[in-house]
């Protein structure tokens, strides 16, 4: 008889050895830690498996591991945000019915931005017990970014349906099979999600979300608020703390109620967050001057840093507005109530008082916090109004506060005049609705004086707190505005130069330079397109703690600071002033400080989401409103050049639309994007940018905000192109004339 056999370790020792050991957990490196051997492994297979039957481990590529648990490096699919904003995490391969365990991802300097949804090799670690079991994730790399995502309308067909996407500037339509349609109805609004990638065919994709009737009343703007990914409704939490939030008291403020401050706001304006005044300056030394106050709403001190309110505002970024409502940075109890710098009513306030000499210099300056009394809610109309001689009941008690705020901001605007910022005359549309949510006009916005005095008052205000902060040396969030790209500029000069005018090289350039050019084809043929480049030039603006100046408004520091109910970066600011100042102990934190870069990169992106989505709601609108006026003629502007066609923008309603380059007749097209142009082959006629168009409308989607439009007539200057291959003509442009190879031959673009 041979030596007697090894005796088998218990399960309770195999399973010890197994969470000891979650990374070497094979049959045979437990055979190993053992010793077992021969008969001994055969009888370890069979314990294994009844701990499989158990429950108490899981098999998974030849290795064990304790039931519910996860190895030590594992493909995970980021989760969800928590309300605190740490990021969690769930197993990309989790095959049991049971919940798998929490999993929170802990982030590393230098790791980069995770989102719902994006793959990721990490590195796990068990925390806590084996019945409350959670792991702690440290990325090891990115793998993948969250599924695509697509808003649009279901078509429902034999094989399931497609989606055919809201978004104009979308390529393709998606699949969805038969299993997938989440329930779905032919012309239903829906959210799809992309599922795996197909050489041939469209892309398949299942249905996540049935938003509902597109042509609703009220569809338009959440069409936006889904497809840009806007939040819309609050956590409970963030509620919560809204609803307790109280008014601080007037102890420890300067007492403003009986500073005449007014605020002047859009008549449908759903907030208050800044308010003027304005007095003689009775010092001798003075004369002529002026005593301005700003005073704006004391955000911050209801939203104390760290606090779920302020976690959702910087989330947010900022409120984003469409014409039938707003997707508020915080909740209406404070961003319409507490924070609203009502008439006749008391208010907590960030205030600045300036003193402007008799030609609108700025003397001096200083902040405190206050508490104010507005004495109206006025509207643009009305301030205007009284400016003109016109005032009525709104504005007679306040006539000699209206006229002496007038007179200072004349001051002012001369200060401003001499400074030169860039000077653009943008028509901004305005969409009127119906009571039932239909569009009644789109009217260009007036610009009035009243517009441009609050407006110049809050950049000096913005610049004050800009230069408070450089001297108390602290940390701020500045809105950068920087100089054009040397090759744009280089495009821009080539464009003048076919125009007959000229941006010289080798001097630094100023914003009177370019005012200089507008100035100089105002009233040509050519105004229209100098205008597009000069603006196409531009840099965007974004937020940042290093100080870039500001380009636009030719301002060497710039930070924003009198809109903190709907800009989280005005939030920053304010905060970093009380803590300069010494104005409580709300002010800014040093963990804040440490984090402004991130959160000036996290803001920037939320501004560009929100403008986005506003501008993609307009559009819509504006498509609704045309729909009823297919087959009509309207004049308007080339504003855009493409190889696929060219973009007016018109007249009347400042729309934009495509003329697809194959209703241009039978002719090749060639495009020349440096000179934006689209030139006949056989014909030699020059479409460009700034032309006089006269278009048929021939289609409007509302569902995507596109118009399509037949060109009758264009008119204008072309320039030469940079490499000379187009003569600077004059090109005049009839249906019929410009015509096209016949259909089905290759165009050449």
């Amino acid at each position: 008889m041979g030596p007697a056999m090894r005796q088998l370790p218990t399960k309770e020792d195999i399973l010890a050895w197994i969470r000891e050991n979650p990374d070497q957990a094979g049959k045979r490196e437990i055979a190993r830690a053992f010793a077992l051997k021969g008969a001994d492994r055969a009888a370890l297979k069979h314990v294994l498996r009844e701990l499989e039957d158990e429950g108490a481990i899981e098999r998974k590529r030849r290795r064990v591991r304790p039931a519910g648990h996860l190895p030590p490096v594992t493909m995970l699919i980021v989760d969800r945000a928590d309300p605190d904003g740490d990021l969690y995490a769930r197993p990309k391969d989790w095959e049991s019915e049971d919940a798998p365990p929490p999993i929170l991802y802990v982030h590393r300097p230098g790791d980069p931005a995770l989102g719902p949804g994006d793959r990721i090799l990490a590195k796990l670690k068990p925390v806590g017990e084996d019945g409350h079991l959670s792991y702690e994730a440290r990325l090891i790399k990115k793998t993948g970014s969250g599924p695509r995502r697509m808003l649009g309308v279901f078509r429902e067909d034999r094989k399931g349906g497609r989606v055919v996407p809201v978004d104009k500037r979308a390529d393709r339509e998606w699949q969805v099979p038969p299993g997938a349609t989440g329930g779905a109805r032919d012309g239903e609004l829906v959210e799809a999600e992309a599922e795996e990638t197909r050489r041939m065919g469209l892309p398949r994709a299942r249905i996540v979300e049935r938003v509902g009737d597109p042509s609703a009343p009220g569809q338009v703007s959440l069409i936006a608020i889904h497809q840009h990914g806007i939040p819309d409704a609050f956590p409970a939490e963030v509620l919560a703390e809204a609803d307790v939030a109280t008014l601080p008291g007037a102890e420890g403020r300067r007492d403003l109620r009986e500073v005449p401050l007014v605020t002047i706001d859009p008549a449908d304006a759903r907030d208050h967050d800044d308010a003027v005044a304005a007095l003689p300056d009775d010092d001798p030394a003075n004369p002529g001057g002026h005593v301005v106050w700003v005073a704006i709403a004391d955000v911050a001190a209801l939203v104390p840093p760290s606090s779920a309110l302020d976690r959702e505002a910087q989330a947010r970024g900022n409120s984003t507005y469409f014409p039938d409502r707003v997707a508020p940075m915080l909740p209406e109890r404070l961003s319409a109530d507490l924070c609203s710098l009502m008439a006749g009513v008391e208010r907590p306030c960030m205030a600045l008082r300036m003193v402007l000499a008799a030609d609108g210099t700025k003397r001096s300056h200083h902040f405190v916090r206050g508490v104010m009394r507005s004495r109206a809610d006025l509207t643009y109309e009305h301030a205007q109004a009284e400016f003109d001689g016109r005032g009525g009941p709104e504005t007679a008690p306040l006539r000699a506060e209206l006229s002496a705020l007038h007179a200072a901001w004349w001051a002012a605007d001369s200060a401003r005049r001499r400074r030169q910022p860039l000077e653009f005359d943008l028509p901004e549309r305005r969409v009127e609705l119906a009571p039932d949510g239909t569009v009644t006009g789109i009217p260009i916005r007036v610009r009035l004086d009243a517009h441009r005095l609050i407006e110049e008052f809050m950049i000096l205000a913005n610049v004050c707190a800009a230069e408070t902060l450089e001297v108390h040396r602290r940390q701020l969030l500045y809105r950068v505005h920087e100089e054009p790209d040397p090759e744009r500029l280089d495009a821009l000069r080539e464009t003048l130069d076919g125009v007959g005018l000229s941006l010289p090289k080798g001097q630094v350039l100023r914003t009177g330079d370019l005012n200089r050019l507008l100035d100089g084809a105002r009233e040509t043929e050519a105004q229209e397109l100098v205008h597009l480049q000069v603006l196409r030039a531009q840099t965007q603006a974004y937020y940042a703690p290093e100080n870039r100046g500001h380009f636009g408004l030719a301002l060497a520091r710039y930070a924003h600071f009198t809109s903190p109910i709907r800009r989280y970066a005005d939030l920053i600011v304010h905060r970093a002033l009380i803590a300069a100042l010494g104005l409580g102990e709300d002010g800014q934190t040093a963990e804040e400080a440490t984090r402004l870069g991130a959160i000036g990169e996290a803001i920037s992106k939320t501004e560009r989401r929100s403008m986005e989505a506003e501008r993609d709601t307009v559009d819509r609108y504006v498509a609704a409103y045309m729909a009823e006026r297919e087959g009509a003629e309207f004049e308007g502007r080339v504003n855009g050049i493409g190889r696929f066609g060219l973009f007016v923008k018109l007249a009347e309603t400042g729309a934009d639309g495509l003329v697809p380059i194959s209703s241009l007749g039978q002719e090749y097209f060639t495009h020349d994007p440096e000179a934006q142009t689209l030139t006949g082959e056989r014909s030699g006629r020059v479409l460009a940018l700034g032309m006089h168009a006269r278009v048929r409308l021939v289609e409007a989607t509302p569902v995507t905000g596109g118009l399509i439009f037949e060109l009758l007539e264009a008119s204008g200057v072309a320039p030469r192109s940079p490499k000379g291959r187009n003569p600077s003509r004059r090109g005049r442009v009839q249906k019929g004339r410009i015509t096209l190879a016949k259909a089905g031959r290759k165009r050449r673009s």
